[in-house]
């Protein structure tokens, strides 16, 4: 058992909370029961699993650890303070993961224009979906993790072909981005690039841009949004730049309050199941 709080892997674990050490070490962490058992579902690796029975409610958590084992990965019991110690969440259930961070570059994405079952890794629940047409999310200098993770959630329940992060400013990675996303980042196509490269990738398969503006005359329920379409989102605080303007059709959600704008993955998942509603009929 892993009894220390001054053991090693215990401040490596501490350590990976930090964006900077997780690209310097080539990790991530995992931490909770539906995130790992959405990540073994996908057949998605651990290096290694830190488990504490203290704080495990009966939910198959014992049966994970035996799963992740039987893959290959590290399995160590903890005490409950070092438990507590790794942990970043208020009530921790006694699993984390600590996982190689995977390629989200533009080439890693299959060449198919539509929904594809790879994206951090090799299978998935994303397998069962049409091939075709491609519905891609494009999140623009998104500043906060936890509006990543929705976005992801979004994605994978809309059915569309994926994530594409242009000019990342919030790392997709971070532990509020895995738990938003309850375990979707296994298993939707994602990719990372400046805004410019996930253009011209768009634009090479014909894959046109609608993007959401509060300025837009067009509502987004007016809208086509049927066909290969990627969705285009930016940050609260700087919309989107010229650059997107210049190249994508734009619309507008119609708000009947006094605020001016929606939440960024909220905006994010009324487009797309808009288009998800369209393309069913």
């Amino acid at each position: 058992m892993l009894s220390s709080v001054h053991n090693a892997r215990v401040k490596d674990v501490v350590r990976l909370r930090d964006r900077r050490h997780r690209r310097r070490a080539g990790r991530f962490l995992i931490e909770g029961r539906r995130e790992l058992d959405r990540a073994a579902d996908a057949g998605f690796p651990l290096l290694a699993l830190y488990h504490c029975p203290a704080f495990h409610a009966g939910r198959g958590e014992a049966e994970l650890v035996r799963r992740f084992a039987a893959a290959g990965a590290a399995c160590e019991e903890t005490s409950a303070a070092v438990f507590e110690k790794m942990s970043y969440r208020r009530t921790p259930d006694g699993l984390i993961g600590v996982a190689a961070t995977p390629s989200l570059s533009l080439d890693a994405l299959p060449a198919s224009s539509g929904p594809v079952p790879s994206g951090p890794v090799p299978s998935g629940p994303a397998s069962s979906r049409k091939a075709e047409p491609a519905l891609w999310l494009v999140a623009v200098g998104i500043e906060k993790p936890g509006n990543l993770g929705a976005m992801l959630r979004s994605v994978d329940a809309g059915g569309a072909s994926g994530l594409l992060v242009a000019d990342p400013v919030a790392d997709v990675f971070n532990p509020n981005a895995v738990r938003a996303s309850l375990g979707a980042l296994f298993c939707v196509p994602t990719a990372a690039a400046a805004g410019g490269a996930i253009g011209q990738w768009l634009r090479q398969r014909g894959i046109r841009m609608v993007g959401a503006s509060p300025q837009a005359t067009t509502p987004y329920t007016a809208a086509d949004l049927r066909g290969d379409v990627a969705l285009v989102v930016g940050s609260e605080s700087a919309g989107l730049n010229a650059p997107w303007l210049a190249n994508a059709a734009w619309v507008s959600i119609p708000m009947a309050g006094r605020v001016d704008s929606l939440n960024t993955a909220t905006a994010a998942a009324l487009l797309l199941f808009e288009a998800r509603r369209q393309r069913a009929s």
